[in-house]
């Protein structure tokens, strides 16, 4: 017997329902589409980042702070590196108001934009010696934006990551985001590396030739504008998340997301604050300052590694800072986020105390060289296992309407108190030690003991209703 045919309003009814499942379908992002657009956008925001972090101690100094005294004009170098950090705070305000009030998408396309174009003038700035004082000034003005940018991006991508993640996986989605940290780095520095071994010295190896000083350097900078393109690509295909769509649904979008975020959480804010100081402070002073200290000559109390060789000591590092930062996410999903970071930050204060033994002894020996390289891996693995978990520990301190602002403040305000301060204190202990690295590692020590004070008085975050806890109106 052959079935009845179907009737028009059966077959307009079936089309429909295919066309909603679809649409629904089509409107959450896959996978690959968030680690893509998390990761891809970090590597480019952090890479514009320490493109200039390498420019602050290697050229910068010389061409566009020349003081006639070493010491003063890499500390004006890095005191614009640090202004960044006190822009950061500000963009997370402009972001997070954004993120929180218009959606993560978009906020993540204009903070890309930002600092992209920031970092593509750089490489076109006339120097100090060109045009006198305007040259730090304009400088100093586009590392303000850089950091004005910096400010929203990373919260922004570790919400695409954790708010499409499932509810098992939080943390170790929250480390793709994390992972654009060291692979920026990579790509910074081996950009700067190719350059030097293209552009050598003619007669050494610590000193970059006229040639790098004076068109070699810009190279990075203008690269970053290819990097944005491919950024902006990957985030504009992207879909909004799920999790923010139900807060516009049920009319719980605060109207001022800042002051929200001060009113009832507070607490919060502060906590995660100097839950970072100490991933900050260990990351800025094993590859900021750890350069200026590595390829300083030994008759003025440096290592005397050439640059090229530091740099890629520095890149071996780096890759177990990556490969730990992954693995941080799998452990922190099975312990617990504040479990894992209590742990690695103790081990963070028994690294700062033990500074001098592997950088005091034998400068400009193989022995030195050694222990440096040591010093490197170990510190790069503990900034990867204190800095993964952090792109899920943060945001799940917030909930959904004021997550975007919550967390993008407190990683923000840190990087003032860690990033900002960091290389020009990290300077002016090792200079104020007779050239001892001992006051740098207890500088450290201090700071993770903070952190860790914070990590004790928070609360784990594992099992947070990341979903569908919304804050007060």
């Amino acid at each position: 017997m052959s079935e009845a045919p179907s009737s028009p309003a059966s077959t307009a009814n079936t089309a429909h329902t295919a066309h909603t499942a679809s649409a629904k379908k089509s409107s959450y992002n896959t996978p690959g589409q968030v680690i893509a657009a998390s990761l891809v956008g970090t590597t480019i925001e952090f890479y514009d980042f320490y493109v200039y972090a390498t420019a602050a101690a290697l050229v910068f100094p010389s061409l566009f702070f020349p003081k006639g005294n070493d010491t003063v004009s890499l500390l004006s170098s890095f005191a614009v590196f640090g202004a960044a950090m006190v822009a950061r705070p500000l963009g997370a305000i402009f972001f997070g108001h954004l993120g929180d009030r218009l959606g993560r998408k978009t906020t993540l396309v204009i903070s890309l934009l930002t600092m992209g174009i920031a970092t593509f003038i750089i490489g076109f700035l006339p120097t100090y010696h060109q045009i006198g004082l305007w040259a730090p000034f304009f400088l100093l003005i586009l590392r303000l934006t850089q950091g004005f940018a910096l400010g929203g991006e990373w919260s922004g991508a570790a919400l695409v990551a954790t708010e499409n993640a499932p509810e098992d996986k939080r943390a170790l989605y929250g480390t793709f985001p994390q992972l654009g940290a060291p692979i920026g780095f990579i790509i910074a520095n081996g950009l700067f590396l190719i350059i030097n071994f293209a552009l050598p010295h003619p007669t050494s190896s610590v000193l970059q030739s006229e040639a790098f000083l004076s068109w070699g350097w810009r190279i990075p900078f203008i690269f970053s504008a290819l990097m944005v393109a491919v950024g902006m690509w990957v985030r504009v295909k992207l879909n909004e998340s799920e999790t923010f769509k139900k807060a516009v649904e049920q009319d719980k979008v605060v109207k001022s997301p800042l002051a929200d975020t001060f009113r009832y959480h507070f607490k919060e804010v502060v906590l995660g604050t100097f839950a970072m100081l100490a991933t900050y402070v260990l990351f800025y002073l094993t590859t900021t300052w750890i350069l200026s200290f590595g390829t300083t000559p030994t008759a003025k109390n440096g290592l005397g590694i050439p640059y090229t060789q530091f740099v890629l000591m520095q890149i071996i590092g780096v890759v177990f800072f990556a490969i730990f930062t992954l693995l941080s996410g799998p452990w922190a999903d099975k312990v617990g986020r504040r479990t894992l970071l209590i742990w690695v930050t103790v081990g963070i204060i028994i690294l700062g105390f033990l500074f001098p033994l592997f950088l005091d002894f034998g400068h400009g020996t193989p022995a030195s060289v050694w222990a440096a390289e040591a010093f490197l891996i170990v510190g790069f693995i503990f900034m990867g296992i204190t800095f993964g978990p952090m792109g899920a520990f943060l945001p799940e301190m917030f909930p959904t309407n004021v997550r975007y602002t919550g967390s993008a403040i407190a990683y923000n305000i840190s990087s003032i108190l860690g990033a900002a301060l960091a290389p020009i204190i990290a300077v002016a202990l090792w200079r104020a030690a007779g050239g001892s690295t001992w006051m740098v590692g207890v500088y450290l020590a201090v700071a993770a003991a903070l952190t860790l004070v914070s990590l004790v008085l928070s609360q784990e975050t594992k099992d947070a209703k990341y979903n569908d806890e919304l804050s007060h109106e």
